[in-house]
């Protein structure tokens, strides 16, 4: 049975299934979770929402919170005024971790169907808001938004699965819902507050509305643009900008997202040619996702593909992403293209060779010991998807390494993955 209480009344133990208030402000990036820690506690007690809503069917009632000692509370009080203080900010949090990348079980893959069911007419709908040349509904794309963080809190991978078997006709529409799904998965690996967490889901939900301007014969044309047509294309992002300027409430991530997703690292992106730092963090990661998204989707003029190879393919680019950030963005997917040199949570460094069929698991081979600054027999590894026994936690680059420390695991490699190092390292 579910109970509205006060932020005061809720104890450890207890299952919190909402927030008063509007969601932008409550404490969490997520809504339904058992309280576990004194930060969390803590965070609850000193909000602003007017009530929690907890569920005593899933975890403690509302008769708990007699028993809870003083002890606690201060216990509670005292680690988030240590937060506090350590980050300046009264109102911080700690970062968000992104969840492990669990594999998907049956009722994660109907709950994300029904998620992208929803989502796609919400889409459209918006879609179909600015053909008319009407405002967007935030408040309808919020609810969107809300609902996939909820997803991603419990099984992210189920959801991007989901979305990857999007079909052709569907694509416009699902894209959006795709990349923002990456958004979130993303900014909650990199630790984004809630607020920030949902502003980057927002501007992925809505980064392509601008293409709504564009005929649907050149976005599906088979084939290379004639000059004109690029010039169309390349107008969607401005356009898309100045629709959703006119949205009351519309956050400047949402703005700063769909005006720049299109912009490269090295200038020659559009529609501004931007360079490096002029591009903002978030408009990068709107770039990463965008792309990998549009790659590994089947599309009316090509073929999917796989992720592994549209990671490679894009660290290939250089000068179009943030290499930092497009190694951040693999780490929260969980996908390393073969041949990438990494290092590795244990300190050691190491290659990551092809998957082997039908196992999800990264598969490294590890060579040197950079703790003990000494090369090492080479050892398989396997990443488990709990990430409980190793982790890849770096990138480095083939150059600063002595070809002798590299080449016994060098000699281990395929030829297919020495083809990689080489490719990727080129």
């Amino acid at each position: 049975m579910k109970h509205r209480i006060d932020p005061t009344d809720v104890v450890l133990g207890m299952y919190v299934c909402g927030f008063g208030g509007s969601w932008f402000d409550h404490p969490f990036w997520r809504v339904k979770f058992v309280l576990k820690t004194p930060e969390q506690l803590a965070r609850v007690r000193q909000s602003d929402v007017p009530f929690v809503e907890i569920d005593d069917e899933l975890g403690a009632g509302p008769a708990a919170q007699a028993a809870a000692d003083e002890p606690e509370r201060t216990s509670a009080a005292q680690a988030l005024d240590s937060d506090r203080r350590k980050s300046g900010d009264c109102c911080a949090q700690s970062p968000a971790k992104a969840p492990a990348p669990a594999a998907p079980n049956a009722s994660e893959r109907q709950r994300a169907r029904a998620l992208v069911s929803r989502s796609l007419k919400v889409v459209k709908t918006a879609c179909q808001d600015v053909r008319l040349g009407r405002a967007v509904r935030l408040g309808d794309v919020n609810a969107v938004v809300h609902d996939v963080i909820e997803t991603v809190e419990r099984s992210p991978r189920a959801l991007l699965d989901v979305l990857r078997l999007k079909r052709k006709d569907e694509y416009t529409y699902l894209h959006s819902v795709a990349v923002c799904t990456l958004m979130i998965n993303a900014a909650v690996h990199l630790g984004k507050s809630a607020a920030e967490t949902r502003e980057y889901g927002l501007g992925g939900l809505l980064h392509d509305l601008g293409k709504m301007g564009t005929p649907d014969e050149i976005l599906n044309k088979q084939g290379r643009l004639t000059d004109g047509e690029f010039a169309a294309v390349q107008a969607h992002p401005e356009f898309g900008y100045q629709v959703l300027a006119q949205s009351e409430g519309m956050p400047e991530v949402a703005l700063d997202v769909c005006r720049h997703h299109h912009e490269k690292i090295d200038g020659t992106g559009y529609p501004f040619g931007l360079a490096a730092d002029s591009i903002s963090e978030v408009a990068r990661l709107g770039a990463i996702c965008d792309v990998y998204d549009a790659l590994t989707s089947e599309r009316v003029y090509k073929s999917a593909v796989p992720p592994l190879e549209a990671l490679a393919e894009m660290w290939g680019w250089k000068g179009h992403f943030d290499q930092h950030l497009l190694f951040k963005f693999m780490q929260s997917v969980g996908f390393f293209p073969p041949g990438l040199l990494v290092r590795l949570r244990s300190n050691r460094m190491a290659f990551v060779r092809t998957p082997k069929a039908r196992k999800p698991a990264t598969r490294l081979l590890a060579f040197y010991a950079t703790r003990e600054n000494r090369p090492i027999p080479p050892q398989e590894i396997l990443i488990q998807e709990d990430l409980a026994n190793d982790s890849v936690v770096a990138f480095s680059e083939l150059a600063a390494w002595h070809p002798a420390d590299l080449q016994p695991a060098l000699d281990l490699l395929t030829p297919e993955e020495l083809d990689a190092v080489a490719r990727l390292n080129g």
